[in-house]
């Protein structure tokens, strides 16, 4: 990275398109009738995004123009496998197939040794996984997938641990209109054992915020849901749901 540019694969990045969510839309139905063309534009206008990803593992050691060239592959995935009946944004759907590329490669160039045995299952694991998003465009269970696969759910947990890297709660996952969304947006909390108390006091905290606001912080917060549960329990995107959240937190220490 030099002069505020990127430069990665003999390509400088800040010269690549930036396409509107209008026109992606556009070039997935032409993709579906078989438009080629629409296809390499679509590539071509979400190598940022690809970048974004890349940015993420670096420190790693690794060949940045690998990686991004992994991520390429992701993204090429994404675009084949997303269906455009579905009420999401591509960026949405595309960043986790991105960050799965990107992660079985590192998975399998990891110097720690795996047995064959766990290994195996972990990769079937990962196809199921990918096969249940497409067909759901969600994230399975770990049960789902154990079923899928008929053996024990602890044996799926096992084998997917003994590949991932660590990650921090505070990496970023991707950015939507200036809004970075990170891992710990990502958790819920199912914890049944909160105390009443401070259940009472957390709903007199949120009494002059908006309807919004206090239907967002008590999904969060009382019912334990992610934020992407949240976005789609109440029909707006991920980044709306992190601003409008740190927004009513905000309010409420400043109150």
């Amino acid at each position: 990275m030099y002069n505020n540019k990127v430069i990665i694969c003999g390509v400088d990045t800040s010269t690549l398109p930036l396409l509107k969510e209008s026109r992606k839309e556009e070039l997935l139905r032409k993709i579906k009738l078989g438009d080629k063309n629409a296809r390499t534009e679509l590539i071509n206008g979400n190598l940022r995004l690809v970048l974004s990803v890349v940015q993420r593992f670096s420190g790693r050691g690794e060949n940045p123009d690998d990686l991004f060239q992994v991520g390429c592959i992701g993204l090429i995935k994404s675009i084949d496998n997303f269906d455009i009946t579905q009420n999401v944004r591509f960026s949405t759907y595309a960043v986790p197939m991105i960050i799965g590329e990107i992660r079985r490669y590192l998975r399998d160039n990891n110097s720690v040794r795996v047995s064959r045995s766990i290994k195996d299952t972990a990769y079937r694991a990962m196809q199921v996984k990918e096969r249940l998003m497409n067909e759901t465009q969600r994230e399975p269970t770990v049960t789902e997938i154990a079923k899928e696969l008929d053996i024990p759910r602890e044996d799926v947990v096992i084998a997917l641990e003994s590949i991932v890297d660590p990650i921090s709660l505070y990496d970023p996952v991707y950015s939507d209109g200036g809004d970075t969304i990170y891992v710990l947006d990502q958790i819920g909390d199912n914890n049944d054992d909160r105390n009443w108390l401070d259940e009472i006091a957390f709903k007199e905290s949120i009494r002059n915020l908006s309807e919004r606001e206090r239907n967002i912080l008590t999904l969060r917060f009382i019912r334990g849901k992610t934020q992407m549960e949240v976005s789609q329990e109440i029909g707006i995107s991920q980044a709306q749901v992190s601003r409008l959240e740190k927004g009513a937190i905000n309010k409420i220490k400043e109150g």
